[in-house]
């Protein structure tokens, strides 16, 4: 909160204690600040959390935590109802991560869960979590490529990617082989993000280079590939404003977190990373569209 420095007024126990017009005026010469900081609709503390949360959530990185898992949630339900009645379905969950949210979807739905990664790190964190987990049993994890998938067709009942796609150097291959180890019938849902406007050079770059990602296109682009594939789209969601908060929250920790980042991975990666956060920051803020699609694959 911002303070008046004319607020002086002694007190109990030698305290100052601001008087109504200090209060007046604190506001009155703050105002708009608090506009900028807090928030413009109202003065006051905003409800970032269900009250009554059973684990208070109060730093940011916590907020980030809570935002992740209730997006696991909103597409856990969709992929679910996507599938209707199938009993005990086969899901593919390609580009797992740490394994949080494939060991969710069987825990969820009472299905199988097989689960892919390029990243080494990633696959033995998977491992840890699936150790002790309700729904372990059900999931396998492995190394596997998105473009290359090695199981065979029409072994699935459905399969999501969640924000793999965009580190793909050939989206379509990814959608071929989607398209075929599905049973017909079958779902995929899966995130994308793509471009909005005409970014500078330096903006994209930060964007490749942060992600390790290939340049953004036009969501038209994604559509006509959709098409070429054979699959049918059967939802299409706008997540854009998730995203961008998202971009606000990362920049922000990583500007508070610098000394845990430099004493954990040195100084050279603040010198690799320090450069692209502000152009990477109005990037996802100016040209950066994010979107949940839903395709199913046609009966025959």
């Amino acid at each position: 909160m911002a303070t008046n420095p004319t607020t002086n007024a002694p007190g109990a126990h030698g305290t100052s204690h601001p008087t109504p017009d200090d209060v007046g005026a604190m506001y009155d010469q703050f105002g708009d600040l608090l506009a900028m900081t807090l928030g413009s609709t109202a003065v006051h503390i905003g409800m970032f959390v269900p009250h009554g949360e059973p684990a208070p959530v109060t730093s940011l990185v916590d907020l980030a935590d809570l935002a992740q898992d209730r997006q696991t949630e909103f597409l856990v339900d969709t992929l679910h109802g996507a599938v209707g009645g199938t009993r005990a379905p086969h899901f593919l969950d390609i580009g797992c991560g740490t394994g949080g949210p494939a060991l969710r979807l069987a825990e969820r739905t009472g299905g199988r869960v097989s689960a892919i990664t390029v990243s080494k790190t990633q696959l033995a964190r998977c491992e840890d979590r699936r150790r002790g987990h309700p729904a372990g049993e059900r999931v396998d994890f492995a190394y596997g490529n998105a473009m290359e998938l090695g199981h065979p067709d029409a072994s699935f009942d459905a399969a999501w990617s969640i924000d793999c796609v965009p580190h793909l150097s050939d989206r379509p291959a990814a959608l071929r082989e989607a398209l075929r180890v599905l049973r017909p019938g079958g779902h995929l849902l899966f995130t994308e993000f793509a471009l909005r406007g005409t970014p500078t050079e330096e903006e994209s770059a930060a964007y490749t280079r942060l992600w390790t990602c290939p340049p953004l296109r036009p969501f038209s682009a994604l559509v006509g590939e959709i098409e070429e594939t054979g699959f049918r789209i059967a939802r299409v969601q706008d997540m854009t404003a998730n995203a961008v908060l998202c971009s606000e929250l990362m920049s922000t920790l990583y500007q508070d977190r610098r000394p845990e980042i430099e004493e954990r991975f040195g100084k050279e990666a603040l010198t690799h990373t320090d450069p692209l956060m502000g152009p990477y920051r109005s990037f996802c803020r100016d040209h950066l569209d994010y979107h949940l699609l839903l395709l199913r694959k046609p009966e025959a």
